[in-house]
């Protein structure tokens, strides 16, 4: 049974499904398949370039959209007042939907003062186009800056998280603010799949190593994670995450493995100073 993540008003679906770099061909075929296999929480962004195949392949699930969380994010080259709206009112037409259920900023970095952005987001809110809003990359002087800004509650700060990586600052601080992490990268690049560690742990819960990640991101409290593969076959896998429970030691024994090196995103002049490790 999925689970749902609740900040500030939003109920996430805990398992999202992310389209990152993957092309719209991918998307036609793997999406409608893991809406039918019970994915409820879709990722998308105008960078990917694949809304538009997004929206025909929920179309094609069979899935009604009312039942799907949908999530799209604006780049930072739409940021201004003059072209924020317009490039939210052009995703819904690719999307083929009339809102999104999560609206986030990309990145921080850009010239336009982040009290615009905000504005932005909230202007599209009002105006019914999305249900709730968040940001993405952002560190915790920045979210706690975003959070004072918004007239609306912000209900996520999507962020690069995985074993390799601690964000236990970030999680603090946006459970303070009552607001969820959605994490993306959960594989780090390939390297979950084969660490020692994990496979043991998997082993013992006759799982996978990848199913034991996904399982010890949602078993965090407000922590959401999008999980993404281009195989069929995998999407079985990464949904059956919700039948086991790791124990303390176990979800301890991950947390070990963060490194201060372990931070793989992070694309000049978009991401911000990262907080450090706590």
């Amino acid at each position: 049974m999925q689970t749902i993540v609740k900040a500030n008003g939003a109920d996430i679906p805990a398992l999202g499904f992310g389209t990152f770099r993957m092309p719209g061909n991918e998307v036609l075929d793997i999406v409608p398949q893991a809406l039918r296999l019970g994915f409820r929480h879709v990722d998308t962004a105008q960078i990917y370039g694949n809304e538009a195949e997004v929206g025909t392949a929920i179309q094609q699930s069979g899935v009604a959209r009312s039942d799907i969380f949908l999530t799209t994010k604006v780049w930072v080259d739409k940021y201004a007042r003059g072209s924020f709206a317009a490039s939210v009112e052009e995703s819904l037409k690719k999307l083929k939907t009339d809102y999104v259920d999560l609206l986030l900023l990309h990145w921080p970095g850009n010239p336009v003062p982040l009290a615009e952005q905000v504005e932005g987001l909230n202007a599209v809110r009002e105006a019914g186009l999305v249900r709730h809003i968040g940001i993405s990359n952002f560190n915790t002087r920045q979210m706690d800056e975003a959070a004072r800004l918004s007239k609306a509650p912000l209900v996520t700060n999507q962020v690069e998280y995985h074993p390799y990586l601690d964000q236990t600052k970030v999680l603090d601080d946006a459970r303070r603010l009552g607001m969820s992490i959605t994490a993306y990268y959960a594989m780090a690049n390939g390297k979950v799949p084969k660490d020692p560690l994990l496979q043991d742990i998997a082993s013992r819960h006759n799982k996978t190593a990848a199913q034991v990640v996904l399982r010890w991101l949602i078993q965090q409290q407000g922590v959401v994670t999008l999980s993404k593969t281009a195989t069929a076959s995998r999407l079985q896998e990464n949904f059956d995450v919700f039948d086991f429970n790791l124990a303390e030691g176990e979800m301890k024994a991950i947390h070990g493995l963060a490194r201060p090196d372990g931070r793989i995103v992070n694309p000049e002049g978009l991401a911000p100073v990262w907080d450090e490790a706590a």
